[in-house]
C-alpha cells in the first residue's frame, strides 16, 4: 500500500500510522475474523491495545479530541479496513453507536457508559431499521411510552450491527410527545429484562450481525437520549459525523484490490510477457488507480470539512460516501477479472474484498437514496439561481 498519497496534518499522520501498525497486528487473525459472525477475540484485543475506540468519545471521558473528530474516524477506517473488515466495523460501530449518547445522553449515563466505549470494554450498537423498515424511518414501528418515572419499548429491530455482542443499543422508536406522533432515542442495556437478540441471517461478507425484539423493555428514564421526540436529529447528527467515514473503508477495500491485483499481473507471465503489459489489463490498472484516487480526494475534503462542522457539510459526506463505494466496487469487479480465475478461489483475500466491498453501497445510505437527496440539493443550490 502507498504510505504517502495524501497529505494531511501531522496529527492525522499519527492516527494513520498507528491504525496502520493496528491493521498489520491483525492480518494473521483476518482471514477467521473476516468470516465470524462474533467479535474475535483476538482481533478485540488488538484493538483495544491500540487506544483507536477512544477517538470515538470526547476528551472528557477519555477520548483524544474535544469533540469526535471525523477526519480522524476516516483515517482509521481507511488502514483498518484495508486489512480486515472485521476490525474496520468493531472500530466504527463505537462510534455510531454511542455518537447520540455523547450528543445529548444524561451526565450519569454517559458516565457509566463512554469511558468504557473508548475503551472497548463495552461494545455500542444503532437499532434504527426494522424487518419492513429501511431508509423510510418515519414508518417503523418500535414504540417508547412513558409510565410513571420508566419507559416501556416495543418493537423489533433487523439487521442490527453488532447485535449479540453488544453491551447497549441506542434505539429509534416513536413516542407521543405533546399528543403527536414523534421519534426519539433511548439508550437499552443488552441485560435489559424482555430484550431478546436473535441471529436469523447472515450477509455475503460476514458480519456481527441480527435482530434486537423488544418486549415490554424498562428502564429508567435517564435512558432517554436528549429531548422527548428529538431523536432524529440526533440519527442525522451521527450521519453527519460517520457516513463520511464510510468512504474511508471504502477506499482500503478499494486499495488492498488494487494492490493484489497488480502484483498479481507484475508477477503472472502470460504469451512470453507479464500480464500487466498485456491487452486491456494497463488500462483496468490505471483506471483503478484513477479511481482510487478521486475517491480518496473527495473523501478527505469531506471528512475535513465534516470535522468543521458536521451538518453543514453533510453532503459532501453523501457525496464521498456513493462516490468512493461505486469506485470500490468497479476496481474490485476490475481486480477479480484481472486475476483470472485465481480471483473467484474462495476463501482468497480477492474473494473477500470482493464480497467486503459490495454493502458498502447499501448501509448508511443506499447509493439510490443518496443521490435522490443530492439531486434535490443541487436543485435547490442551482436550480433556482438565476445568477451566472
Amino acid at each position: 500500500m502507498e504510505q504517502n498519497l495524501f497529505e494531511l496534518p501531522e496529527k492525522y499522520t499519527e492516527i494513520a500510522q498507528q491504525a496502520r501498525a493496528t491493521a498489520r497486528q491483525v492480518i494473521p487473525y483476518a482471514h477467521v475474523a473476516d468470516e465470524a459472525d462474533h467479535f474475535d477475540p483476538n482481533v478485540r484485543r488488538i484493538l483495544q491495545e491500540s487506544g483507536l475506540c477512544s477517538l470515538a468519545i470526547p476528551e472528557k471521558f477519555g477520548g483524544r479530541f474535544p469533540q469526535v473528530d471525523s477526519l480522524a474516524v476516516t483515517v482509521v477506517r481507511e488502514q483498518l479496513a484495508y486489512e480486515s473488515s472485521h476490525a474496520d466495523s468493531m472500530f466504527c460501530m463505537q462510534g455510531i453507536g454511542s455518537y447520540g449518547l455523547v450528543q445529548a445522553g444524561h451526565p450519569e449515563v454517559q458516565e457509566h457508559w463512554l469511558p468504557a466505549v473508548g475503551r472497548l470494554e463495552a461494545v455500542a450498537a444503532m437499532g434504527l431499521t426494522e424487518p419492513d423498515v429501511g431508509s423510510d424511518l418515519r414508518s417503523i414501528s418500535t414504540t417508547i411510552e412513558v409510565q410513571g418515572d420508566t419507559l416501556v419499548i416495543n418493537g423489533h429491530k433487523s439487521f442490527i450491527t453488532n447485535a449479540g455482542d453488544a453491551d447497549f443499543y441506542t434505539i429509534l422508536g416513536k413516542e407521543i410527545v405533546d399528543g403527536e406522533i414523534a421519534y426519539s432515542l433511548v439508550l437499552l442495556p443488552a441485560t435489559a429484562e424482555g430484550l431478546m437478540v436473535t441471529q436469523p441471517y447472515q450477509i455475503i461478507a460476514p458480519h456481527v450481525l441480527g435482530d434486537v425484539i423488544m418486549k415490554d423493555v424498562h428502564v429508567p428514564i435517564k435512558n432517554r437520549i436528549g429531548e422527548p421526540g428529538k431523536g432524529f436529529g440526533l440519527v442525522m447528527a451521527t450521519l453527519s459525523t460517520f457516513r463520511v467515514s464510510v468512504a474511508g473503508a471504502a477506499v482500503g477495500i478499494a486499495q488492498a484490490a488494487l494492490d493484489e491485483a497488480t502484483k498479481h499481473a507484475a508477477n503472472r507471465e502470460q504469451f512470453g510477457v507479464p500480464l500487466a503489459r498485456l491487452g486491456g489489463i494497463p488500462g483496468q490498472l490505471a483506471q483503478s488507480w484513477v479511481d482510487i484516487e478521486m475517491a480518496r480526494a473527495l473523501t478527505y475534503r469531506a471528512a475535513a470539512a465534516s470535522a468543521r462542522d458536521a451538518r453543514a457539510n453533510l453532503y459532501l459526506s453523501s457525496l464521498a460516501k456513493a462516490g468512493a463505494t461505486e469506485a470500490a466496487g468497479r476496481v474490485v469487479d476490475r481486480a477479480v477479472q484481472i486475476m483470472g480465475r485465481f480471483g473467484l478461489v474462495t476463501g482468497s483475500k480477492i474473494e473477500r474484498l470482493y464480497r467486503e466491498a459490495r454493502p458498502l453501497r447499501i448501509y448508511e445510505g443506499a447509493t439510490e437514496v443518496i443521490y435522490d437527496s443530492l439531486a434535490k440539493q443541487l436543485v435547490e443550490r442551482i436550480g433556482t439561481n438565476n445568477d451566472h
